[in-house]
């Protein structure tokens, strides 16, 4: 499972990150950082308002077929989102990291706002995987970025409170859907994102790194071909902890719920899981930067990978009942995952030479979304021959284990 590190030739030896954080690099800065909540408010604005949007979509039509046509939506999105990843990524190592930046967002930016103006279900499937599509490239293409511009010693900081920006924009969503009732002026923001897109376009300033690699003679750039193992590597690690994470997120209520007593409606308890897990992992992915700086990323990592695991069998074998000790478990849980998606943001990106960063980094990212799928559906699927949703859910997070084996063996990150 490891791989040989390869060096991109090149007459001039590749710039290093900047020792001082640039008013430049502020900007930068913010704009990747508002991109991601964006991103993050973008996704979600249709899941709030799915249930009504359908329905008018549908017309007379919308008791037969209301099930069907919201999965198909929900579904059509992180499809996008998986291709857009890996397509974006490509596109960021050929035009730039910050032109390609620009233009994703523009993407979701502009397929938010148009389906506001969806005449039919079917075009906004279309609009859905176009969003998806954008939000995918944005995900890869400012965590790239940062990591190859900002400097070493505070890099892992701030690609950690990087990851924190999508999940303001998913709790964000929440208060536009209670603020603005209709759903086509909700969409009405994606406005929002095509401004900052164009403004990052004639603002943003490409990785001098990214340059002179584009420079060096095309025999003695880096090919994919040599890093396939380590997009292998990349991929599974990656894949194990987002594999574990959203199959947790996804079954966590309907688990409470089976702590529950008969006739309990559980409302409180599921919404407080839900807060207590989300308050968690926007504090983990606060902090990772600084646990990456104390112990190493690829330590944290493997004690992320491990804490998971434990808290896991912990959370869903001990417990029996529904109490302020189940609740202090789920936070801890997600206080793990908040910490591996800051660490993974900055020691996949850099497995790889510059030439083929963008384009590696999102097959990484994005490889392990169409298994997670899968997941999601088999904790459900497994249920009854397991004996209950917790013994499914340990089950599962079997994966944090296959993830810590193959980051034992990984290779290390480069700092070039």
């Amino acid at each position: 499972m490891t791989t040989s590190s390869a060096t991109v030739a090149s007459a001039t030896p590749l710039a290093a990150p900047a020792s001082r954080v640039s008013p430049a690099l502020w900007w930068a800065f913010a704009l990747c950082f508002l991109s991601n909540v964006l991103a993050g408010l973008s996704s979600t604005l249709t899941s709030v308002y799915l249930p009504v949007m359908v329905k008018d979509l549908l017309g007379a039509d919308a008791a037969q077929s209301l099930a069907q046509v919201s999965a198909f939506i929900s579904a059509l999105y992180f499809v996008g989102w998986a291709i857009g990843g890996m397509t974006w990524g490509w596109i960021g190592d050929r035009i730039g990291r910050a032109r390609a930046l620009a233009l994703a967002i523009v993407t979701y930016g502009l397929f938010t706002f148009l389906k506001g103006l969806a005449a039919s279900w079917e075009m906004m499937l279309v609009f859905q995987f176009f969003c998806g599509f954008g939000v995918g490239g944005v995900l890869v293409l400012n965590t790239t970025l940062l990591a190859e511009t900002w400097p070493d010693k505070s890099r892992a900081v701030f690609v950690g409170i990087l990851s924190i920006g999508f999940p303001v924009g998913i709790f964000s969503s929440g208060a536009v859907n209670y603020l603005v009732g209709s759903w086509r002026q909700g969409f009405m923001l994606g406005a929002v994102p095509v401004a900052l897109g164009l403004l990052a376009f004639f603002t943003l300033r490409e990785s001098e790194r990214w340059r002179q690699a584009r420079s060096a003679p095309v025999a003695d750039r880096a090919s994919l071909r040599e890093h396939r193992l380590t997009v292998f590597n990349g991929s599974v690690i990656f894949g194990c902890m987002l594999i574990g994470m959203w199959a947790i997120f996804s079954w966590l209520p309907t688990w409470v719920q089976t702590l529950l007593p008969a006739g309990v409606d559980g409302q409180r308890e599921r919404g407080l899981s839900m807060m207590f897990m989300g308050m968690g992992g926007l504090t983990g992915g606060f902090l990772s930067g600084w646990v990456a700086n104390a112990l190493g990323v690829r330590r944290a990592m493997l004690l992320c990978f491990g804490g998971c695991f434990t808290l896991a069998l912990l959370l869903f074998k001990a417990h029996s009942a529904f109490t302020p000790l189940t609740m202090a478990n789920i936070a801890g849980l997600a206080l793990m995952f908040g910490i591996s998606q800051g660490l993974l943001g900055v020691y996949i990106p850099l497995l790889f030479p510059v030439p083929i960063r963008a384009t590696a980094t999102g097959m990484c990212f994005n490889f392990g979304r169409y298994f997670t799928a899968a997941a999601v559906y088999f904790v459900g699927a497994l249920v009854a021959i397991l004996g209950g949703y917790g013994n499914s859910l340990v089950t599962f997070s079997m994966v944090f284990v296959v993830g810590f084996v193959f980051l034992t063996f990984a290779k290390k990150s480069t700092t070039s």
